[in-house]
């Protein structure tokens, strides 16, 4: 079915929605993307074009193969998963182009309602392909392998091995149509109230109603009267509205448990961990690695900044608190673009070729203006065009970083794609590969450029805190979510009790450093992965772990790493998470796996502790 995702960066580290004045010195004529490589317009003929074709298309391939399947020739099959593609794809692109125009456009109800219209229209021609995988799926095991004996079958193995993942998952046609339909009326409903409502919100600090992302923005101010006053005021604001926020989160909780008792998961988590392409034993390892590890990162790490800063407590609202009173100096767009290619082309030039064409073409949309999403992402839309960026730039160096993450995505998708619609995108552990080590590559190439030691400290404590924001918090989350679910299964949370799991699993997570006060048990509202993608969370802790064992190994110098390198990239979905790690002698399944990663993080801290 044509995919409606793509890859976001971590919530807590990039809470950057902030708007910056369109007028500040060096954030002028900051670019904005052009969506017509897509379609000219929402009434753009080409679009009514593509729907209308689509569906006679889609009609089409139901009368010529719904009943079929299993006793086509295997060159047959692989025809029509071709031509199932091919339709898919058209869907996608016209998918894509309503997400993003929303995207920058959430307060315009004009586009809202363009956007769930495209999401009726597409869900209603899927329908007619719907039978298609699940048919595929009632295959016989010894039938299908007699099929794909033939080499154009052979060809479409990694989908069909990843399709078939949910075999055991998959409930009759009738109510796969049934839950297909109502998708747009259902989660996909409570998903649009959720973004329409955090758009709307408005905190008022210094007599004035900003956004939530301003006042979010305010948080990491130097000034802690300041960052103390955002906090309360956004305290207040996301109080006002916990009810319809914990309506939300129950209604999608309680329709998630009745989708995977339906399905018959044996855990909240085992969906997404299947979507993943990764073993429930596996992410387990993971988790527990990393709780194990909260006293030698996290804890350590706080410990040390409360005594930089001079506290014998950090409040919550300390958490971003800069290092220096003084004010970071602003990082003009081209001074940014000048250094994230720099680090890309440093590592290989053909890495450098495929990001630079994001600068040179219209596909990064930057400028934090109203009504636009927040934080920053990448979209993949289809092969047959390209991906997009969307940014909040506010010339801060950790909007370089974001810049650098969300340009590694970028070029993921360019090289993924040419295996297709159907096998170019990868899963959730392995979609913040080249994002995360895009971050390495430019943190690596300022650092070793800042010869100021005082500037070089400041450099690696601010590694440190994405770190340990995309290890240690998400991680945070993803327990915060597991135990609210696992709640929510035996009846209705109230808005207090799922204030009482978030500060119980935060307050784990960051340690004793930290106080805690009420007005925090409402923090949890804000993030939108828990809406959007329920344990989606774990997956940037993933990325982050298996990139720093990785870029160990490019540090050693292994021979031949940056052709493996992208060789993993150009694999795109077609390979699974050991097979693209078996190049460079790494293994997540191995216990002392994610150790690696953790003593990356382990080692900056010991660093910080002798300066």
């Amino acid at each position: 079915m044509f995919k409606a995702n793509f890859s976001a960066s971590p919530s807590a580290p990039r809470s950057a929605d902030a708007q910056a004045p369109a007028t500040t010195p060096g954030l002028a004529g900051l670019p904005r993307w052009d969506l017509s490589d897509l379609y000219a317009g929402p009434d753009a003929p080409a679009l009514a074009t593509d729907l209308d074709q689509a569906e006679a298309d889609a009609q089409a391939f139901s009368n010529a193969w719904q009943g079929r399947l299993a006793s086509l020739p295997g060159a047959e099959l692989a025809q029509a998963i071709a031509e199932y593609q091919r339709i898919d794809e058209v869907l996608g692109r016209a998918g894509s182009y309503a997400q993003l125009l929303f995207a920058a456009n959430t307060s315009d109800s004009g586009v809202a309602r363009f956007a769930q219209s495209i999401n009726e229209r597409l869900t209603t021609i899927s329908t007619h392909l719907l039978f298609f995988t699940l048919e595929i799926n009632r295959i016989d095991d010894a039938a299908l392998a007699a099929q794909m004996s033939d080499a154009a079958l052979a060809h479409w193995a990694p989908f069909l091995r990843d399709l078939r993942v949910f075999r055991p998952y998959q409930l009759s046609d009738e109510v796969e149509a049934v839950l297909h339909e109502k998708s747009v009326t259902g989660a996909a409903a409570w998903n649009r109230l959720f973004d329409e409502t955090m758009a709307g919100l408005r905190v008022r600090l210094g007599g004035e109603q900003v956004t939530l992302g301003n006042a979010l923005d305010t948080m990491s101010s130097p000034d802690r009267r300041q960052r103390a006053a955002a906090a309360s005021a956004i305290g207040d604001e996301l109080s006002r509205n916990v009810k319809l926020f914990s309506l939300i989160t129950n209604t999608l909780a309680k329709d998630k448990a009745i989708m995977d008792g339906l399905r018959h998961y044996p855990r909240p988590t085992s969906a997404r961990n299947c979507a993943n392409m990764v073993e429930d034993e596996v992410v387990d390892a993971l988790v527990q690695a990393v709780t194990e590890a909260y006293p030698r990162l996290s804890h350590r790490y706080y410990a040390l900044k409360a005594k930089w800063l001079g506290l014998e407590k950090l409040e919550y609202w300390d958490r971003n608190a800069p290092l220096t009173t003084q004010d970071e100096p602003l990082i003009p767009w081209a001074d940014a673009t000048k250094q994230v290619l720099g680090a890309y082309e440093g590592f290989d030039p053909r890495m450098g070729e495929v990001a630079k064409k994001f600068f040179d073409h219209a596909w990064i949309d930057a400028p934090p203006v109203p009504g636009k999403a927040s934080g920053a992402f990448a979209h993949p839309t289809v092969p047959s065009a390209h991906p997009y960026l969307l940014l909040n730039y506010r010339g801060r160096t950790r909007d370089v970083m974001t810049l650098a993450h969300e340009l590694g995505h970028g070029v993921h998708q360019v090289l993924a794609g040419r295996q297709g619609y159907l096998m170019s995108s990868t899963p959730l552990t392995l979609a913040e590969t080249a994002s995360v080590f895009g971050e390495m590559l430019t943190f690596r190439a300022l650092l070793d450029a800042q010869t100021d030691p005082a500037r070089r400290r400041l450099m690696l404590a601010a590694k440190v805190e994405d770190m340990l924001n995309t290890v240690v918090r998400q991680i945070a989350f993803y327990r915060f979510e597991t135990l609210v679910h696992e709640e929510r299964r035996r009846g209705e949370l109230l808005p207090a009790r799922i204030g009482e799991i978030w500060r119980q699993t935060q307050a784990e997570s960051l340690g004793p450093a930290f106080n805690f006060t009420p007005d925090y048990d409402v923090y949890w509202t804000y993030v939108p992965h828990f809406i959007h993608s329920p344990f989606y969370v774990y997956a940037y802790a993933f990325g982050d772990c298996l990139v720093n064992a990785l870029y160990g190994v490019f540090r050693s110098g292994h021979p031949g790493f940056q052709d493996k390198y992208l060789d993993m990239l150009k694999a795109g979905g077609t390979l699974r998470h050991r097979e693209l790690l078996a190049p460079f002698g790494l293994d997540a399944a191995d216990p002392g796996f994610w150790q690696k990663g953790l003593d990356v993080i382990a080692g900056f801290i010991d660093e910080l502790e002798r300066v």
